[in-house]
């Protein structure tokens, strides 16, 4: 049996949630601890689109890009641990608790996400994780969100050890 993977370059983010250009927020995901935590790394540049309206001339990163960010984290963590590559992985929010924005993240931050489960097991349809996102150790944002995570049925039996 081969070991864990413990991170995923951008080739590998975009094997397992389908995600792109230009709302895929993470540009790499390091750390992971299967089934249980991992930090996703995101270099923060100011030709990202909404930073064309958000704001001119004070270039911020939204909020809720933020924990759109620390959920696609959380969907690779997953996807990687349950070994869910080229395996049409779909994760959609149920709920965000407790959001807090703590310092604003701009052009030139590496805002890294770190993201932990609070419930969820392998194979299960739904996650709830609790999210931070630094830049240099300070606090920018921290969240609890809930997903679903909408396999193909061959894919969560394989996720179970069922097989496949």
């Amino acid at each position: 049996m081969a070991e864990p993977r413990t991170s995923a370059d951008i080739e590998t983010i975009q094997r397992i949630i389908p995600h792109r250009y230009p709302f895929l927020l993470i540009d790499r995901v390091r750390d992971v601890d299967p089934f249980r935590s991992a930090v996703g790394v995101k270099n923060v540049t100011f030709n990202e689109p909404h930073f064309q309206g958000h704001f001119p001339g004070a270039p911020i990163m939204p909020g809720v890009t933020i924990i759109e960010a620390m959920a696609q984290t959380a969907a690779v963590m997953v996807g990687l641990s349950a070994d869910m590559l080229d395996r049409d992985l779909l994760v959609y929010f149920m709920a965000i608790d407790g959001a807090k924005f703590r310092r604003k993240v701009v052009p030139g931050d590496v805002l890294e996400l770190h993201v932990e489960v609070r419930r969820g097991k392998p194979g299960g349809k739904v996650w709830k994780f609790a999210g931070r996102g630094l830049v240099e150790g300070e606090m920018a944002a921290e969240a609890e969100f809930t997903a679903m995570m909408d396999l193909p049925a061959d894919a969560v039996a394989a996720a179970a050890g069922d097989g496949a």
